[in-house]
């Protein structure tokens, strides 16, 4: 699958800009761990765009139906990591894919949250700083703390220097992103 081709399913099932911006921010992300990390960027950045398509649109059955579409199309790789993005649901992390989406997803939603109520936006973000709204269950308090800690704890990776990548990530595309 191309990128254009996963571009495709996720406008003819997500329409709002802000599910969209959350679709582009992981997709960065997770290309630039898969750099990082040796792996496929292209593959990566397609787990990233496509893992909440369904959500919009059938929230109850989220993330069954891109779950399917994938396995359908030849992408198990994708779908299997799509399909564990979220611990509740209880599939196994098998490749560092998997690990990567659940350790990106969360984490980089509350970055850009951190941003929104930054004057300066992401430009004099840090990690202390979203550590410190981590702790503040009332900001963005949909954000799941949980699912980021496991995630960071899965891949391996040192909290701070986490919030890090995905700061300097993300702030190379401050202005696509609106942040």
């Amino acid at each position: 699958m191309t990128r254009e081709e996963a571009y495709q399913i996720l406008t003819s099932m997500t329409k709002g800009d802000s599910l969209l911006r959350h679709a582009r921010s992981v997709e960065l992300v997770m290309a630039a761990y898969a750099e990082k990390f040796g792996e496929d960027p292209e593959e990566w950045a397609i787990a990233g765009l496509l893992h909440d398509a369904d959500y919009e649109a059938w929230p109850d059955e989220h993330p069954n139906r891109i779950v399917k579409l994938l396995r359908d199309k030849g992408e198990e790789k994708i779908a299997h990591a799509i399909s564990a993005h979220y611990t509740k649901w209880n599939v196994p992390y098998e490749t560092t894919l998997d690990k990567a989406l659940l350790a990106c997803d969360e984490l980089t939603g509350f970055i850009i949250a951190c941003c929104h109520v930054r004057p300066e936006g992401i430009a004099t973000l840090t990690p202390k700083s979203v550590k410190k709204k981590l702790k503040s269950a009332s900001f963005a308090a949909k954000v799941d703390r949980n699912e980021i800690n496991t995630g960071a704890e899965l891949l391996g990776v040192d909290m701070t220097e986490h919030i890090q990548f995905i700061i300097d990530v993300l702030k190379n595309h401050r202005e696509e992103l609106g942040i």
